[in-house]
């Protein structure tokens, strides 16, 4: 969820996020409408499947359209279970992880449910043969890729298959769409003259001036140039990295950054490394009035919240900026969250992948209800399934036109603006009340939709959406950037490709594992205080404070560790271009 796994790669997808399809056990079929003679098929009885997904936000039954799809469709309901402090060692420790299985990333717990027996092997009783026809004819790489893996897990000893990694592409030829967009609100930038931005100087800068515009937001509160949040936190806190990422084009890797254009690694350490110098950049906003003060420890749907009543100016990410800010009822008033990066910077943007990514799509081995788990995986695994998740019912929200063109219909535009949008249409709650929460994706966003005319799953760059500006403001960007979308916008300055391979992090034994968790607790802890110092001596003090205590926890350790997987993604990378 790259780009952080946290960032779940909305790496919790956050705008974008979510997939599904199924089928009964032969024991149930008695008595019911045959679930046998087709996808879509009717029955008396409907299944609950236990869905542990470790990128999930939300725990019980799934609600609204997707749950009623679901159960018309498939006759199932999904019971969704989300990680948390000892969640995976307890499930592993009763040897049942779950019906539909779904992975933060493939190193680390991933392994041990492998090593374990807990994972269904998809070859096993013809089950992908049978019920996931779509995922073995459209995914081969991505298969394969799983097959590899669990022989490099094993030693050699199996190649069991047992799923698939998210974000899988049909082409390794493109790139996806940005991620890293630098949200900030056009606006208040057209009112201050269009000043130029060349580096994260002139960022503050900006920032200070568009908050002397903009004190306060809607509903009255103030307005900061940033809000964080701690709960994606990993190795390093989450959002200082990220803002590495999103200017130098180093992406996480380990306890550190990794530089895909070079092959050097930069631990979190390093003296002027850009994880401390980003940390510094932070602590500097925080002196100067602009970062909220709950970021320490609020949630991150209380930072979506504000970003929403816009008491945020500034975002790296889409998904915390233009894609909850930019509401009607905002760009009417001529009000708009949009890209304006430095000059300088060089955002990282992923190379597609047919081999899929690190959020692994799996079955447990004690589900009742195998065939079910894999025609589910498989309807998500379908343009109509990948689709309707993204984008509610097919007909209702979207739909093609005559000319196979993906298109929203008037309400499916409202739903996309606006997520709490009602739903209507026999369907209870609103939109977000019905997106399916196991918050994992099958094809990447970005790859293309065979069953339109050359569109994308990405709703930005369907060609109906991008013939117009959707407002007066965003003609505005459009004018000053001379551009029409989003990556048009970055592709004219700099930026930096990260190339898709198979490269997947590599297991910690049991010590490391210890040391690490007391390295990168300290690295977290301490970087949050130091974002928070009140001035320059206070941060130079608690930055050696950390460096000393995660030396003594053993950081080299871990340094050298993520070197080594480093040096591993190098040598895949190589191989790419010989």
């Amino acid at each position: 969820m790259r780009g952080g796994r946290k960032e779940k790669e909305m790496k919790k997808k956050l705008f974008m996020t979510k997939a599904v399809s199924l089928l009964a056990a032969t024991s149930l079929v008695v008595g019911m409408t045959s679930v046998l003679s087709g996808c879509g098929s009717k029955q008396d009885k409907v299944i609950k499947l236990d869905v542990y997904s470790q990128l999930a936000n939300f725990s019980g039954m799934q609600t609204g359209w997707s749950a009623d799809i679901l159960r018309d469709k498939f006759g199932v309901e999904l019971n969704i279970i989300p990680d948390g402090d000892s969640v995976f060692e307890t499930r592993m420790e009763s040897g049942n992880l779950g019906d539909i299985v779904v992975w933060g990333h493939d190193s680390d717990q991933y392994p041990l449910a492998v090593k374990n027996g807990l994972l269904f092997d998809w070859e096993s009783d013809e089950l992908l043969d049978t019920y996931g026809k779509d995922i073995k004819k459209m995914m081969p790489d991505a298969l394969a890729k799983n097959k590899k893996l669990t022989s490099t897990i094993t030693d050699g000893k199996s190649d069991a298959l047992y799923g698939f990694g998210n974000n899988v592409a049909l082409s390794s030829k493109e790139h996806q769409s940005f991620f890293y967009t630098w949200d900030t609100r056009w606006d208040l930038y057209k009112q201050l003259g269009y000043p130029e931005v060349k580096d994260m100087k002139d960022m503050h800068k900006l920032l200070k001036d568009m908050q002397k515009l903009c004190s306060k937001d809607d509903a009255g509160n103030p307005v900061y140039a940033v809000s964080l949040w701690p709960d994606w936190d990993d190795a390093m806190v989450m959002y200082v990295k990220a803002t590495a990422t999103a200017y130098y084009g180093y992406d996480e890797l380990g306890i550190g950054l990794y530089d895909p254009a070079t092959g050097k690694y930069h631990d979190a350490l390093e003296k002027n490394g850009p994880y401390l110098e980003m940390l510094k950049w932070y602590n500097d906003l925080y002196k100067d009035g602009l970062i909220d003060p709950d970021s320490m420890s609020q949630t991150f749907d209380q930072m979506a919240e504000k970003v929403q009543n816009g008491g945020v100016l500034f975002s790296i990410f889409n998904y915390s900026g233009s894609l909850s800010y930019n509401t009607k009822d905002h760009t009417a008033q001529g009000k708009l969250m949009y890209c304006m990066k430095p000059e300088e910077a060089s955002p990282i943007v992923y190379g597609m992948n047919t081999q899929g990514g690190e959020s692994v799509w799996s079955i447990g081995s004690k589900s009742e209800y195998p065939e079910k788990c894999m025609e589910l995986i498989n309807y998500f695994s379908t343009p109509e399934g990948r689709m309707t998740m993204q984008y509610g019912p097919q007909g209702y929200t979207w739909d093609y036109d005559e000319d196979g063109n993906t298109i929203f219909t008037e309400h499916g535009k409202k739903c996309n603006a606006d997520q709490n949008t009602t739903m209507g249409g026999g369907y209870k709650g609103s939109f977000h009340d019905g997106a399916l929460q196991i918050n994992n994706t099958t094809w990447s966003i970005d790859a293309e939709n065979p069953d339109s005319n050359g569109d994308t799953y990405n709703s930005t760059y369907w060609k109906k959406n991008i013939e117009d500006a959707q407002s007066d403001i965003e003609q505005d960007w459009r004018d000053k950037t001379g551009v029409k979308t989003i990556n048009d916008y970055f592709e004219k300055g700099k930026y930096t490709v990260s190339p898709g391979t198979s490269f997947s992090l590599g297991s910690k034994d049991d010590t490391l594992k210890t040391t690490w968790g007391q390295v990168t607790t300290c690295i977290k802890t301490e970087s949050w205080n130091a974002i928070y110092a009140k001035s320059d001596k206070e941060f130079d003090k608690i930055v050696a404070r950390m460096i000393k205590s995660a030396n003594a926890y053993g950081y080299d350790k871990c340094k050298a560790w993520s070197i080594e997987q480093s040096t591993i993604r190098k040598s895949l990378e190589d191989q790419l271009t010989q």
